[in-house]
């Protein structure tokens, strides 16, 4: 049996890339692509519609996973889902008009679906126990670092012409080559806290609970992201500004992340969680009151730190609370969780009062998470049995 060397675990960080990729690609240069595709009244339908595609697909792929076994399903589930992300990314640049455009988003966020949870399922294979926790946070850590990096890329890519950001999407496919060539087909078994034969009858509960964290998470921190923007002119930032922050948002999340194994032996899962969601509602009610530059920067600060502690922690809780039987079932289901709070989140500027009430609004939501793992942490500590 092979072990996961460390350029084959970097093949696996690469993958976890393209769950931000799917959108972000094409956020720099939206306006001339959408405008370049026949879609300027509806732009933000082409960031938005691969997260649907996600929620509506997301099953299929928990099937394919399972249905044929956790290791040879998972391998096929990520195979298929690579080499679909490229085809249907790349092919955006050339469909024929709305209809075709819209399908074309959705079917991507389907091969999403895919990608995202093999990817997550080839790491549960490979590491367990705090050896998988410090993975995910690195995974973590990967995904809005892909982030900065594509959102650079795809906006110097836009500057070429409209078309060029969809050539990115064909990085599936180098990624499928290194991961055929360096993530081994066979592998030694990791041991498992559930076995193979039975689930836990509070699994269920142990699962929605993680599922409820990652879509509280997602929406909060896109209505801050599809939020700032607007917020920002007020202080006189320009496009490019805007970018830099975000991008710091990310760098943040990313040093956040990188203390999750330590963090989490230290004052437990629940705490973590709390901890997110306090700077989520701390960043939300600065974004709201800030009366310069310099709170706006700070705020951006605290959001990027509730991202890196909630959602690569609530993507190894999801695997810790599952067992190889329906992993993928499990994993696919987090990804419709975690897409559905992105899509979720655009439908909260809609609120009347401006971004300052969808702020409010994220902040109570912020809150309600807060309380949730705050009440698990406190009953947690009482339960604790007291030692002489």
């Amino acid at each position: 049996m092979s072990a996961l060397k460390p350029v084959g675990a970097f093949s696996l960080l690469c993958v976890a890339c393209l769950t931000i990729m799917v959108g972000c690609v094409i956020v720099p240069g939206l306006n001339s692509i959408a405008a370049g595709l026949g879609v300027t009244g509806s732009a933000s339908w082409l960031v938005t519609l691969p997260a649907l595609g996600v929620v509506i697909f997301g099953p299929l792929a928990g099937m394919l996973i399972t249905r044929r076994g956790t290791r040879r399903g998972t391998r096929s589930a990520l195979r298929i889902g690579l080499i679909l992300y490229g085809a249907l990314g790349v092919a955006g640049a050339w469909m024929p008009g709305p209809i075709f455009i819209y399908a074309d988003r959705l079917l991507l966020g389907g091969a999403t679906a895919m990608v995202m949870s093999s990817g997550i399922a080839m790491i549960s294979e490979f590491y367990s126990g705090h050896a998988r926790l410090k993975m995910m946070s690195k995974q973590g850590m990967a995904i809005e670092l892909g982030g900065v990096i594509f959102l650079s890329i795809g906006g110097l890519l836009a500057q070429i012409g409209w078309r060029w950001p969809f050539a990115l999407y064909l990085m599936a496919w180098v990624f499928l080559m290194i991961t055929e060539l360096f993530v081994p087909r066979q592998h030694a078994a990791v041991a498992e806290s559930n076995a193979v034969g039975g689930v836990a009858k509070n699994t269920l509960f142990k699962v929605t609970i993680v599922y409820f964290a990652a879509l509280l998470a997602m929406i909060i921190f896109f209505t801050a992201i599809i939020g700032l923007p607007f917020r920002l002119h007020g202080f006189g930032f320009n496009e490019a500004q805007i970018g830099y922050l975000l991008s710091f948002v990310s760098l943040v999340a990313v040093g956040a992340a990188s203390t999750l194994p330590r963090l989490t032996v230290r004052i437990g899962e629940s705490t973590t969680l709390t901890l997110g969601f306090i700077g989520y509602g701390v960043a939300q009610f600065i974004f709201i009151v800030a009366p310069n530059s310099a709170a706006m920067i700070f705020a951006a600060f605290v959001l990027g730190i509730g991202f890196g502690l909630t959602v690569p922690l609530v993507n190894h809780m999801a695997v810790e609370r599952s067992h190889p039987g329906n992993r993928g079932r499990v994993l696919a289901y987090l990804s419709m969780s975690i897409f559905l709070g992105q899509f979720l989140s655009s439908f909260l500027q809609y609120l009347p009062g401006g971004n300052r009430q969808t702020f409010a609004v994220a902040v109570a939501l912020s809150v309600i998470g807060a309380l949730t793992f705050g009440s698990k942490s406190i009953l947690k500590l009482r339960l604790r049995p007291r030692t002489l």
